[in-house]
């Protein structure tokens, strides 16, 4: 999953000899926190609400480039999602934008961008189930598992494994499934408590859950 795919890319922008009054009006017009700041082509700074909130009610005189934040933390229209998410954690920030390969900028990216991403991907909207299971790390396991779920008219949306905090010889498996006959589903995870050890499952569609471990 690609920054170019998810970014938005109506990017407003100002210039850094804009005034602050200005930036501080398109901010609040476009209920947007940032905007970035172009010259000659190029981004050269960002300035936020932020920023702007840091001075007092902004004058005529002042200009974006007195209060924008230069040199900004970006990312390449190439990167990953995951790429983008560590970079916004590692900064405490909830944006940047998104520059081409000789720095023109593209678009810009925001943590709602990333929900809208997990929410597309995870399969949430289409009110499935999830499964957390403690799977012993063999191969073939997880296969078994998916091969019962799809016996039971299941289709899967995600599937996501990893060993944090998982016992030596066992992995953690997260699945999105939809198409089970709730009726069913009972029967189908009295089978699946015999490959595997659940962690929680949730049925979205009627707000039903169990919760055996909580991680």
């Amino acid at each position: 999953m690609l920054v170019k795919k998810w970014m938005a890319k109506d990017t407003i922008t100002v210039g850094p000899n804009n005034t602050a009054i200005k930036a501080l009006i398109l901010l609040n017009e476009n209920n947007i926190k940032r905007l970035p700041v172009i010259e000659d082509g190029k981004l050269v700074g960002i300035v936020t609400e932020r920023d702007l909130k840091r001075t007092s009610f902004p004058s005529e005189t002042l200009k974006v480039g007195d209060v924008m934040t230069r040199n900004p933390v970006t990312v390449r229209w190439n990167c990953t999602i995951s790429e983008v998410a560590e970079i916004l954690l590692k900064h405490n920030i909830s944006g940047v934008p998104v520059t081409a390969d000789q720095g023109e900028l593209l678009g810009i990216i925001t943590k709602g961008d990333l929900f809208r991403v997990l929410v597309t991907h995870t399969g949430a909207a289409d009110k499935g189930i999830d499964l957390a299971l403690l799977v012993k790390d063999q191969p073939g396991a997880i296969k078994d598992i998916t091969d019962i779920i799809r016996a039971f008219g299941g289709r899967m949306m995600s599937a996501l494994t990893n060993y944090n905090n998982a016992p030596e010889g066992y992995l953690r498996v997260y699945l999105r499934m939809y198409g089970i006959d709730r009726d069913k589903f009972h029967k189908m995870r009295e089978i699946i408590a015999k490959k595997a050890t659940f962690l929680y499952w949730v049925d979205y569609r009627n707000n039903m859950r169990d919760i055996y471990r909580v991680e």
